[in-house]
């Protein structure tokens, strides 16, 4: 499924659906009029084409390029050389994949597709023989309908399988992406089936990758016919985008395993829209999904953050595990994920990933994630490179948005690591500019064995305030005991409101002399209580705010990917001045400072969109759920939405996707108002 470069259209906008002809389906020779109308696909064995025993690992340029000028022979040839340069054809990419736009509008005279000349002067055979000769794998694209995604149109597969599948073989592709776009309403199945017994006829090794978005629960029923299937809408290059779409594929793990794989979509690491600390946790949790790894940004731009994440080899490693297990959720309370994988070597992989937007203690147990019983652990943390003891207890306390990445096993050789210390800080400074606050840090030994001459710090912007009102060393911290300190931080009389980077670090002794250092960052905010009275809430500043798609907007709909596109506020044909546009699933939070009683709006479907949007909107005071609202519709008016927040430090607007995934969710707090 492709976004379009117009950006008039969300994912979902550019499928046609319609009648297939009887015509089209017995040119194609796939079955006759009579068949197409009465009998559905029958079930087809195995795929078993000995193809993606791993998960695939490559490059596709849609999310970087679209369909813009700049994709061509040139681009995809230098995205080889770098694979070879950069150290990724090293890591484990393979695939230096095309997307839509590579061909002309029309096939030609024999029902041919024709390579663009523009982009691919020497055609398409000419780049992937480029590919090849650097000992890499070419893949191309193209739709299971009559057109592709694209806007323009290109020529699609349906109707023209087996012709186009020997093309393409003809070329030397090694994989297949077969979109879902005007598919003119034929059977999920049919479509897909046939292009692979198409695939399989040219004899060639060819992977199959199904698009269709996850509309047909694919998941069911796939692994007979591709080597890996999309289990839901297009990702894009934000924070909610990605979370959204991680819980639409983490309760899929049983579907998964070697040469059938769940496809959350490409990478967007690098692409801009997301911090590294964020990308490091799309990339984790990608990994530990056991899903494909196919870069999507333009690697000529990358930089040595973008490079460093990618071609992390020991988190590659557990996305390219053989025994083929997609990680499951062992704990997902108040945004605090603790997702486990077990590896063939008979450790297990744990994903602590924080979705929230402050620093959160995260925590298992080695029994929780399948580990035998044991005197002690090793712990591999996968970002750090250090291996530490434990004693069973797996915790970190993880920044905003991050994921610790730990690898546990059994380990009788325990005591030569130094003990897995957790460094963390007791809730989320908010401070007002000029009045001290205090704040509690602890440093927690979770080894077998101590942790010997500790010793703690919290630094802040310069001009600002920090005195320590409690110790902050220890000669010794046993298992399971810690270093309490408190603080007392100041930020300076007019300081600006927003979040500002604190940094608390520890430090002990390792065995064999040296020390281990171990930073955490954090975020103090500085807030103002709102004014006395009622005010709207996109006249405030927020702590925080994160869309699916596109930026959280003030006073208009989320319209689409860039800020400030959006448009007048308007639900069930009522026009709303005032307010915010989103797009599920969000997350705005304010800082309420305990004066406030009310919070209260008119919510709903944004009509700029189509019939398939679905939301629930809810308002949270201090992490407790107030009110909530059931799923609504595009074909709902405004409903009113009020809590009582009496009382709370802070309040969040959120909204969900109604438990469909999220397509056409632009969703509106119409007169969001506050009364303090």
């Amino acid at each position: 499924m492709r976004r379009l470069p117009t950006r008039t259209t969300h994912p979902r906008h550019a499928r046609v659906v319609g009648a297939l002809t009887a015509g089209l389906l017995c040119a194609a020779g796939l079955v006759t009029p009579a068949a197409a109308a009465q009998n559905p696909p029958t079930a087809a064995p195995r795929l078993g084409n000995g193809l993606a025993l791993t998960p695939p690992m490559g490059f596709n340029n849609w999310n970087s390029t679209h369909c813009r000028a700049e994709f061509n022979e040139t681009m995809v040839e230098g995205i080889a050389d770098l694979f070879v340069a950069k150290g990724l054809k090293a890591a484990g990419y393979q695939y230096v994949n095309l997307d839509d736009c590579w061909a002309l509008g029309q096939r030609d005279a024999q029902g041919k597709l024709v390579p663009d000349p523009v982009r691919f002067p020497h055609g398409i055979k000419a780049v992937g023989d480029y590919v090849h000769s650097k000992g890499l794998k070419f893949g191309i694209y193209t739709s299971a309908g009559t057109k592709t995604c694209n806007s323009a149109g290109f020529p699609g597969g349906l109707g023209h399988e087996r012709s186009d599948a020997q093309q393409f073989a003809d070329w030397g592709v090694d994989y297949l992406k077969y979109d879902n776009c005007n598919n003119q309403g034929v059977d999920a199945k049919l479509r897909y089936t046939a292009m692979r017994d198409a695939l399989k006829a040219t004899g060639r090794p060819i992977v199959y990758s199904l698009c269709e978005w996850g509309e047909n629960k694919p998941w069911e029923w796939a692994g007979d016919v591709g080597n890996l299937w999309r289990t839901t809408g297009d990702i894009s290059d934000s924070w909610g985008s990605m979370v959204s779409i991680l819980k639409q594929n983490l309760p899929l793990a049983a579907a998964a395993g070697p040469g059938h794989w769940n496809d959350p979509d490409m990478l967007e690491v690098g692409n801009g829209g997301m911090t590294d600390t964020e990308y490091r946790s799309h990339f984790s949790m990608w990994s530990i999904m056991a899903a494909p790894l196919l870069i999507g940004s333009d690697l000529r731009k990358a930089t040595p953050a973008t490079y460093e994440i990618l071609s992390n080899k020991e988190v590659i490693a557990v996305d390219q595990d053989p025994l083929g297990k997609q990680g499951t959720v062992v704990s997902s309370d108040g945004g605090r994920w603790v997702v486990a994988k077990q590896m063939k070597d008979g450790s297990r992989t744990v994903a602590l990933f924080n979705e929230t937007g402050s620093a959160q203690r995260i925590a298992t147990t080695a029994k929780a994630i399948g580990l035998p019983q044991a005197t002690a652990y090793s712990q591999r943390d996968l970002w750090q490179h250090r291996t530490y003891n434990t004693a069973g207890t797996i915790a970190a306390t993880v920044p905003a948005h991050g994921t610790a990445l730990l690898r546990i096993a059994p380990d009788r050789a325990w005591a030569q690591y130094p003990p897995a210390v957790e460094t963390g800080l007791d809730g989320a400074p908010l401070a007002q500019a000029g009045k001290p606050v205090r704040l509690t840090t602890t440093v927690t030994d979770l080894g077998r064995s101590p942790a010997r001459s500790t010793r703690t710090a919290l630094t802040a912007p310069a001009g600002w305030g920090i005195r320590a009102l409690s110790p902050t060393s220890s000669p010794s911290i046993p298992m399971g005991r810690s270093l309490t300190t408190t603080w007392e931080l100041t930020a300076p009389a007019g300081t600006p409101n927003g979040a500002y980077d604190l940094t608390l670090t520890s430090s002990y002794g390792a065995p064999g002399g040296g020390r281990v250092t171990r930073s955490l960052p954090v975020q103090a905010h500085v807030v103002t209580a709102p004014p006395a009275g009622t005010s709207y809430l996109s006249d405030l500043p927020w702590l925080s705010a994160a869309g699916g798609w596109g930026p959280v907007e003030r006073d208009t709909s989320n319209g689409e990917s860039d800020a400030g596109d959006g448009h007048p506020i308007t639900i069930g044909g009522t026009v709303y001045a005032k307010g915010l546009g989103t797009h599920a699933a969000s997350d705005i939070a304010y800082y309420t400072g305990g004066g406030c009683s009310n919070v209260s709006a008119m919510v709903g479907v944004d009509d700029e969109k189509g019939a398939d949007g679905t939301v629930a909107f809810e308002i949270w005071a201090d992490g407790r759920k107030v009110a909530s609202t059931g799923v609504l519709t595009n074909a709902m008016p405004a409903q009113p939405l009020s809590a009582n927040v009496t009382g709370a430090q802070t309040i969040r607007l959120v909204v969900t996707d109604g438990g469909d995934g999220v397509d056409s969710d632009h969703a509106d707090w119409g007169d969001a108002r506050v009364v303090c």
